[in-house]
């Protein structure tokens, strides 16, 4: 099922997983005493860029009864939207410019332009999400508590509705962020305590008021006679919002090549195996500068997960470096096309909505599943890149 040994499953030594992880270390050292003018000048860019336009697409959608306009606001504001939510909220509150000492762009003062509340959402992504990253029955956002990702999961009758899920999921995802934290469930079933779920669900209401009252009632009725034409400009704009954040989060995360680990492998956990661990359960997607500027560098998914707290316009060189260890240490560096990336999450959420005995597959050895138990009887190799082509090379010599 999922990765209990990552040594073994990389085909390193414990020698060259240290080795790495010093290397990694070094790089994160020569960033940090890089950083400067150049990132500040590129954050506030980001920020004039953010906000002049949601003024354009404000003032645009004063006219919202024309069709043209209305297509103006809505792009205008969709793309403020994105730019808020990706290359600032996501990038800020991770502590990427807290070395600045800017009260306006620090993690502890951020609250973006979302249903869900920045503190939540920095406990079950900062913490649980990038401590477990994709350690099964410990990150929830493997699957996100609503779909099968992996084998590991016990099929449920459920789970023939995933697809429609998944749909609904992608239409509402800052919804789902917002509930993310939360764990209702536990609350209704006592597992977790009212004294610690009250509290949030009030903070949460709290923002949720705030969000609905500025788009969908304070600037509608700023537009006087077409208060339903900005109302649904701006259920449009989040849309879009939310349906790019879906996109680009889960292409980073449910693609081949994205690993998953047993509880077992954070036992006597070493730093260079936490590194590898980031290097293995995730998966960047192909982007130029636009793409990855719109995506919050999360194209980069890769160099996020192992510097999270590192600004997000430094990863593209980072990439090169990192792209560089991957050939040294025989490990594969998972990237490929948006559509390619999404594809194979599609049929990885599909797939799984059916019962065990219709998958052809082995459990350790699936597209979307595996362990290191898909080498056994195989001879040792350099490393994992190696060790998966001479798999693939053995399945096809069988056909």
């Amino acid at each position: 099922m999922a990765i209990t040994d990552i040594n073994a499953y990389a085909h390193l030594t414990d020698a060259d997983v240290e080795a790495l992880g010093a290397e990694l270390d070094a790089l994160r050292r020569e960033v940090e005493a890089d950083r400067g003018v150049r990132d500040v000048r590129y954050l506030r860019r980001t920020i004039y860029a953010h906000r002049a336009l949601e003024v354009a697409g404000r003032l645009a959608l004063i006219g919202s009864h024309k069709r043209s306009l209305w297509l103006l606001g809505t792009g205008a504001l969709a793309l403020s939207k994105i730019i808020e939510n990706m290359e600032l909220g996501h990038n800020v509150m991770h502590g990427q410019w807290d070395w600045m000492n800017d009260p306006e762009v620090h993690s502890t003062t951020w609250e973006w332009d979302m249903v869900c509340a920045s503190p939540h959402w920095k406990h079950s992504h900062n913490y649980i999400h990038h401590k477990y990253t994709n350690v099964v029955g410990m990150d929830h956002d493997v699957g996100y508590k609503i779909l099968r990702v992996t084998r590991d999961e016990e099929w449920e009758p459920r789970r023939l509705l995933q697809p429609f899920f998944n749909v609904v999921l992608a239409a509402t995802f800052e919804w789902g962020i917002g509930l993310h934290d939360l764990e209702l469930k536990e609350v209704l079933n006592g597992t977790k305590p009212k004294d610690v779920a009250v509290p949030q669900i009030k903070v949460f209401l709290r923002k949720i008021g705030k969000q609905v009252g500025k788009d969908y009632v304070l600037f509608p009725a700023m537009t006087g006679p077409n208060f339903v034409h900005t109302l649904t400009a701006n259920l449009s704009a989040n849309l879009i919002r939310n349906l790019w954040a879906y996109l680009v989060i889960f292409c980073g995360h449910f693609p081949d090549g994205a690993e998953k680990f047993t509880v077992d492998s954070l036992t006597d956990e070493t730093p260079g195996q936490w590194y590898l661990r980031q290097m293995l359960g995730t998966a960047n997607f192909d982007a130029g500068p636009a793409m990855a500027f719109l995506s919050g560098n999360l194209c980069y998914q890769i160099e996020h997960h192992l510097y999270p707290d590192l600004p997000s316009n430094r990863y593209a060189e980072m990439s090169v470096r990192i792209r560089e260890l991957c050939d040294k240490y025989d490990l594969p560096y998972t990237t490929g096309s948006l559509f390619v990336q999404y594809m194979q999450t599609l049929r990885t959420i599909n797939k799984l909505a059916l019962p065990d005995k219709f998958l052809r597959d082995t459990a350790d050895d699936a597209p979307e599943t595996a362990s290191e138990r898909r080498f056994a009887g195989m001879p040792r190799t350099r490393g994992l890149k190696t060790a998966i082509a001479e798999l693939r090379r053995k399945k096809l010599s069988r056909k």
